[in-house]
């Protein structure tokens, strides 16, 4: 059966193309930026796929400004990101997980008016087990797009709604790309075979509800009593109406987002009393999560506004996330508010 939903096969480079076709203005900027990134994922790809064989399982010396040991595949994978897109030209700064500090393009390489932030690897402690892993990125445009000065931390800081593109790979059974400029979600599937990414999904739609939850259940006494509310509610049988939900997990958010995406329901990270501000960070994880699940007709939020009119106050700041389908993700809120659906 074939699973390609699209009208014509196209590779990735060529959608790319087609892209620019339709800015009369276009530079050619961005898409050398993303035919980059595109190399990096790539390469990435090919080291997950030869995981136990090459030495990229484990972890190293080094714990990340978040305080999470840094992975042999995290270091990894930052680094092949940041040296692919250091001579793009097409960027000022990068903004990555694994450093503390905004990276600076060095002034003797071009700079460009676009910032990159990015997670190299989500769900890293996965990879020792061969479980689905992912990598989540966020495209802004610098205050200034014509300044060649040394970027500023508020041009960093912005919301998710100024972003020009997001995305994230998947590293699974396949090698998956979820991307966005904001006209529709594109999927992209990966064929070794040939060495591209192919467009499997145009324009990815989110059911308007789902019977999948999505969460880490083992922190359920360190969440909110509306939130606990909330999960009760989700595995209580209802007979008169078959409402009946099926909790799904895999401890990567690419993964339990992507699968939200084709399914619906709700993906879900509360605050807890271990966390009070969550722990998906807004910059490189949440926002770029958010503008999929909303280009394709979802909805994220933070329990109580939207996640994309968040302008974080530090390149690492977090947030409660909650993301899916309209219905499940406005259900959610209903709770948070200290509401109650009706159970007829």
């Amino acid at each position: 059966m074939a699973i390609i939903k699209t009208s014509k096969l196209i590779t990735i480079d060529r959608y790319f193309v087609l892209e620019e076709n339709l800015h009369p203005r276009a530079t050619g900027e961005f898409t050398n930026l993303m035919h980059d990134l595109i190399l990096a994922i790539r390469i990435i790809a090919m080291e997950v796929r030869r995981a136990g064989i090459n030495d990229i399982m484990g972890i190293t010396d080094f714990v990340n400004f978040n305080g999470d040991k840094v992975r042999k595949l995290d270091e990894y994978a930052n680094e092949v990101i940041y040296c692919s897109m250091l001579r793009s030209g097409s960027l000022c700064a990068l903004i990555s997980e694994e450093n503390d500090d905004i990276m600076i393009i060095p002034k003797e390489n071009r700079r460009g008016k676009y910032i990159l932030a990015f997670d190299p690897i989500d769900g890293s402690t996965n990879i020792d087990v061969g479980i689905t892993i992912g990598t989540t990125f966020s495209l802004y445009k610098r205050l200034d797009p014509e300044s060649k000065d040394v970027v500023t931390l508020e041009e960093v800081l912005q919301p998710g709604y100024r972003q020009e593109a997001a995305g994230y790979v998947l590293y699974g059974s396949s090698t998956i790309l979820v991307y966005t400029t904001g006209n529709g979600v594109n999927v992209f599937t990966y064929d070794p075979t040939i060495g591209e990414f192919i467009l499997t999904i145009e324009k990815l739609k989110i059911p308007k509800q789902g019977n999948f939850y999505s969460c880490n259940e083992s922190n359920y006494y360190h969440w909110d009593n509306n939130v606990q509310e909330y999960i009760n509610y989700l595995k209580k049988p209802n007979v008169e109406n078959d409402r009946s939900y099926t909790m799904r997990y895999v401890a990567s958010a690419v993964a339990d987002v992507h699968r939200t995406l084709h399914n619906g329901g709700i993906y879900m990270y509360p605050s807890s009393t271990k966390h009070p501000k969550g722990k998906i960070r807004i910059l490189y994880e949440a926002a770029p999560l958010a503008m999929i699940i909303e280009q394709a007709g979802g909805r994220a939020s933070t329990g109580t506004g939207r996640i994309l009119d968040i302008t974080p106050e530090s390149i690492h700041e977090t947030t409660p996330f909650y993301a899916g389908s309209e219905k499940n993700v406005m259900e959610l809120e209903s709770f948070i508010l200290g509401e109650r659906p009706n159970r007829e």
